[in-house]
């Protein structure tokens, strides 16, 4: 196992603001292999490993990637434009395509997804359907979100959050484009 794991298991207890003690009554592991951990003077099997990160509640992968920055992932204003570039959540449609530009691809080990996403208005509804949550601010034009039996029409400044498994479809209104602020989170 790669010595960073012991550094990330450190990064991510005091984050908890836990201590050794605690993280050792909450992950049911002793305070010795705990520590041993985080000096990297053992090699952790990996059942100590899941009990910690359930306990921290972070997926195992949080440790074992490649990942070295545990920080925040920041992207700058304009910087948007030039992140990857998504066609469709199987939330537009092949008449309204929804271009998403991502605000968090430098964190690896992440619970929810932040886009900024240009809806083009549609003419026939696709309803999608998926697990999980999103948060949609309105930036510019108008918004209908098709949302079960119902439709909201959003404008700059209006906001939404609905679970992702209700059919749905989100779509410009009127002629034009429309820009909005989404975090997706889909459960692991």
């Amino acid at each position: 196992m790669p010595s960073h794991i012991g550094s990330k298991l450190t990064t991510l207890r005091e984050a908890h603001h836990m201590s050794i003690e605690e993280l050792a009554e909450r992950s049911g592991c002793d305070t010795e292999t705990i520590e041993l951990i985080e000096s990297g003077a053992i090699v952790p099997s990996l059942s100590p490993l899941i009990q910690i990160t359930r306990s921290l509640g972070v997926r195992l992968g949080t440790l074992l990637d490649d990942d070295k920055g545990m920080g925040p992932s920041v992207t700058r204003a304009g910087e948007a434009e030039e992140t990857t570039r998504l066609k469709s959540l199987e939330t537009g449609t092949e008449d309204a395509p929804l271009d998403f530009f991502s605000l968090a691809q430098g964190k690896l080990s992440r619970h929810m997804d932040p886009f900024m996403i240009d809806v083009a208005p549609a003419t026939k509804p696709e309803l999608s359907t998926h697990e999980g949550e999103e948060f949609i601010y309105v930036m510019s034009g108008e918004l209908e979100i098709e949302y079960g039996k119902e439709t909201y029409h959003l404008k700059p400044g209006d906001s939404i959050y609905y679970d992702s498994i209700v059919p749905h479809q989100v779509r410009g209104h009127g002629d034009s484009t429309s820009r909005i602020l989404a975090v997706v989170y889909t459960p692991a």
